[in-house]
């Protein structure tokens, strides 16, 4: 091992909010709490932990060492108040400072340590596989509640249902109908048992009249067309008409009692069977703006034809929900001068601050799907940052948000999607984590790829450019607690971005200018491979899109969400994301340990996972050559004369799982990577 004694040994310094280095992680008031801090063995003088707030600089004390390192501890009681820290390092006139975005020269106005007494995110979530499915596209499990031909009219077209499920979504998809529901998903649960999956995350599933369901109509009941239509009837409309003044049909499907209580009860027994399994659900939350078609509003006219509910905003300004929504003009009936998010009057934006009487609906909407007898585990909340009318209320309302949840159900998990810094909602307060793009899924797409995550722009000097991975990684995962981050939602791909495996064809496009077939031109599974190990080795919880373990291809959202190739899957693929799930969840440190970035350049990048004896090692090579890289893993811990086994090879061609030992030497090990390939290596 080269390291000159005399010299301060900065690749040796380390310290995080795992429970590797602080314990508790997420102390509760009162609670004692222990800082670790690492150095390289005899190699500074002293070890300082600073309070940012105060400026109070107290000495740590040596309390272990071993071989290699000295670790360094201080304790505190922790209060009421969130405490920003950081360490200070001194060896002769030399003094360094250490934060979340590693060592640093001077004291870090940016990016400290932080911990937020009474803050924790659920440890079912910590690392846990997740699976997202678009319900409409995955499985059809009861053809009976198909939507038929001409039901109804959405956006002045009437809506179809595809007789052919292989068939590719059209360019204007949202009025097509494929038929798949939850007793599909009930159906796929032993495949998802099998897939490794511990958390089904399902887009909306509330009663809406679009296949993705972001524009709700009614909160309270879960879609018959998803569930059970135990009445039937009515009539369809005029193909010729454009509107629903007689779509009876859907009203009595939408509208009807019977068919809402029963598609309520079927859910019920749906996530007793999944919990029953050891798997969570998390359902999404569109709580920024409902659907023109919602009861509150009534655009269409649904409601009011059913005679059974009070009337919408839409239609009379004496309705008791005209406050819901902004008004522009005073005109009534049919007034459709409402506030639509992003200008879109098919999404009304929920009028929050001019009505105490929403906010509540909304909560009790909230707690009532994570309680008896539905019990979800959470919630994933849509356009979160975009809610309210101001950024006061926004964080006033999320704080609301949270309490009533965690009340009703304290491990549920709130998850939010949000584009940029999250840091003000990620306070211990609001939000429990995020969908992780900023700190996962477009490091690793400009890595691999050289792509933005909607195919739509090529940057060639961010692919292969290791040191802009992990410079990019730690500026955004410094904006995370430990808590937030092993929680993250860290995908590859979703219904609003184009799939990975066609990204791997380093090409811009979408459906509407190249058509569904180029989107599987040229693809690369060796890349695609690559994206899956970094998926399932960083930290956070790795979350695949239905259908990615299976080679499905798309552009952007529609093309994005294509059926389930039931009878057609890659079955190679999946086999491959079964090893690798079964991996992450075997190895103890790829839920919870800690991360040590190892080596960037060129097209290769390797880094370091670790959790007490567990230690694993994932290096990706995207050269079009063999590789050899020489890694030290001597800054994980890992001993001359110890070694630790090769565990899983990928490559362009298929991947290798024949346990190999690796031997450790003068503090690294040697791997000879074959052309676009990765490796993990683990002690256990």
């Amino acid at each position: 091992m080269c390291v000159q004694p005399e010299a301060l040994n900065r690749e040796a310094l380390f310290t995080d909010e795992t429970g590797n280095f602080r314990f508790p992680a997420e102390p509760e008031e009162g609670e004692e709490v222990a800082f670790l801090f690492r150095t390289a063995a005899n190699n500074v003088d002293t070890v300082a932990f600073v309070e940012e707030s105060s400026g109070k600089v107290t000495a740590m004390s040596k309390t272990n060492s071993d071989e290699i390192f000295d670790y360094y501890e201080s304790r505190l009681t922790a209060g009421k108040e969130p405490i920003r820290y950081c360490f200070q390092v001194k060896k002769a006139n030399e003094v360094c400072y250490y934060s979340r975005l590693g060592v640093e020269d001077e004291l870090p106005t940016n990016g400290c340590f932080l911990l937020v007494p009474g803050f924790s995110t659920p440890d079912w979530a910590k690392g846990a596989v997740m699976y997202q499915i678009f319900v409409d596209r995955f499985c059809n499990g009861d053809l009976a509640n198909d939507v038929v031909d001409n039901e109804y009219v959405y956006l002045k077209q009437n809506v179809v249902h595809s007789k052919d499920w292989n068939k590719y979504p059209d360019q204007f998809d949202v009025c097509s109908f494929y038929g798949g529901d939850l007793q599909g998903v009930w159906d796929k649960l032993d495949y998802l048992e099998k897939l490794g999956v511990e958390v089904i995350y399902l887009n909306p599933i509330f009663v809406s009249p679009s296949n993705h369901k972001y524009d709700c109509q009614d909160y309270d009941y879960i879609d018959p067309h998803y569930g059970v239509i135990a009445r039937d009837g009515g009539e369809t409309v005029n193909p010729e008409e454009f509107h629903n003044r007689n779509a009876t049909k859907y009203m009595i499907r939408t509208t009807a009692e019977e068919n809402l209580k029963a598609s309520n009860q079927f859910f019920s027994r749906l996530i007793g069977e999944i919990h029953k399994r050891g798997m969570k659900v998390i359902l999404d939350g569109v709580f920024n703006h409902c659907g023109s078609f919602h009861k509150w509003l009534d655009g269409e006219g649904i409601y009011d034809l059913s005679g059974k509910y009070e009337p919408g905003a839409y239609k009379t300004e004496g309705s008791p929900y005209h406050s819901f929504f902004k008004f522009n003009e005073q005109v009534w009936p049919d007034n459709n001068s409402y506030e639509g998010w992003w200008g879109h009057l098919t999404l009304p934006k929920l009028n929050y601050e001019g009505s105490n009487t929403l906010c509540q609906n909304i909560l009790d909407i909230a707690t009532k799907w994570v309680s008896e007898p539905y019990c979800a585990d959470g919630w994933r909340l849509d356009v979160a940052a975009d809610l309210g009318h101001s950024s006061a209320f926004n964080h006033s309302f999320w704080k609301d948000f949270r309490n009533a949840v965690k009340a009703a159900n304290k491990d549920a998990i709130v998850l939010a999607e949000h584009y940029g810094d999250p840091s003000e909602w990620l306070k211990g307060d609001e939000w429990d984590t995020v969908m992780n793009y900023d700190a996962f899924m477009e490091p690793v797409s400009w890595f691999l790829t050289g792509m933005e995550k909607h195919s739509d722009e090529k940057n060639l000097r961010l692919f292969g450019d290791g040191n802009a991975f992990f410079k990019s990684m730690n500026y955004h995962m410094s904006r995370m607690m430990s808590g937030s981050l092993l929680t993250a939602m860290n995908q590859l791909s979703n219904h609003d971005h184009s799939r990975f495996l066609t990204r791997t064809n380093q090409k811009i496009g979408r459906i509407t200018t190249d058509g569904p077939e180029a989107a599987l031109e040229g693809i690369s599974y060796g890349v695609f491979r690559q994206g899956v190990m970094i998926q399932m080795t960083w930290p956070g919880a790795p979350g695949i899109y239905y259908g990615d373990e299976a080679g499905v291809c798309g552009w952007t959202d529609p093309d994005n969400r294509r059926t389930y190739p039931w009878g057609n899957e890659n079955m190679e693929l999946i086999e491959f994301h079964r090893y690798m799930t079964g991996l992450h969840r075997t190895v103890k440190a790829l839920r919870l340990g800690s991360l040590k970035p190892l080596l960037a350049g060129d097209h290769l990048i390797a880094y370091g996972r670790f959790l007490g004896e567990s230690i694993c090692v994932v290096a990706v090579n995207g050269h079009t050559k063999e590789q050899e890289m020489q890694i030290l893993v001597w800054q994980l811990g890992l001993k001359d004369g110890e070694s630790i086994s090769r565990v899983m090879l990928t490559y362009e061609s298929g991947y290798n799982v024949g346990k190999i030992s690796v031997p450790v030497i003068d503090g690294k090990v040697v791997v000879t990577m074959p052309p676009v390939s990765s490796i993990l290596l683990a002690t256990d």
